[in-house]
């Protein structure tokens, strides 16, 4: 493999990571293109999407070399993206050899999330506080905790089923809407909207959201618009979700529940 294969190959690599775990797009851009440059590769081009790299190195010498990648869009690891960060220095710097960069880049590809528990826990206490802040009673905040924390669990292990995100967010959102029914139904003094509110807070694709203005921002037009897409039809998925079981509730109960 020539060096300039090799390098491209690797920054490739990392931009790749970095594109899963949810970087913007320019970073991923100044990542892939500070490696190059680092080890005298000038001639080249790189361009990123929200789901895609396309880079290629050196075209006018018997070393080009040029690569695609498609990267499906994952949630947002942040730790992950330090940990690459810190490495892409490393490689431009020179303090760390292609061949170790590698190995420390399967060791960042594998650094863990958060534990279920603290997961759980966050989930909880995270939904509780939407629910007060936006209106909502002490009690509706403690029992939006409780259904955010039923909603973790439901997410754990729906991500095993290995649905798409689309039904997920449409799934996640009924249980959410379920669950504030029963606590409705059963007699207790909640305002059920405010619980339905900080519970959905965890499906809202804010990051995504942020992230296609940021784009657009910068004049990345198509990642931009990816990205908005994406988190319209995640709020369009959860309204799906929420709507439709209000709905059924109000035909049952003869709008007696609402």
């Amino acid at each position: 493999m020539s060096d300039t294969k090799k390098v491209l190959s690797f920054a490739v690599e990392l931009g790749d990571i970095l594109l899963r775990n949810g970087a913007e797009v320019y970073r991923v851009e100044d990542s892939v293109l500070a490696i190059l440059n680092s080890y005298d590769i000038t001639d080249c081009d790189v361009y990123v999407l929200s789901n895609g790299i396309f880079a290629s190195a050196n075209e006018a010498t018997i070393n080009a070399s040029s690569m695609i990648r498609h990267v499906p869009m994952y949630p947002m690891h942040l730790a992950r993206i330090a940990a690459l960060n810190n490495l892409c220095r490393l490689v431009c710097s020179k303090s760390i050899s292609i061949d170790d960069a590698w190995d420390e880049l399967e060791r960042c590809k594998k650094l863990p999330g958060y534990n279920l528990p603290i997961m759980i826990i966050a989930t909880g206490i995270g939904c509780g506080g939407f629910a007060y802040l936006f209106g909502g009673t002490p009690l509706d905040g403690i029992i939006a905790t409780v259904v955010g924390c039923l909603l973790r669990v439901f997410l754990y292990f729906e991500a095993k089923m290995g649905n798409s995100k689309t039904v997920t967010n449409v799934l996640a959102s009924m249980f959410i809407t379920i669950l504030a029914m029963i606590f409705m139904i059963t007699g207790v003094p909640i305002h059920y909207d405010k619980i339905i509110i900080g519970a959905i807070m965890p499906l809202v694709p804010g990051i995504p959201l942020t992230n296609s203005i940021r784009d657009f921002i910068n004049s990345d037009y198509l990642s931009g618009s990816i990205r908005m897409i994406d988190a319209l039809l995640t709020a369009f998925c959860i309204a799906v979700g929420v709507g439709s079981i209000i709905t059924i509730v109000h035909l049952i109960g003869g709008g007696a529940y609402l």
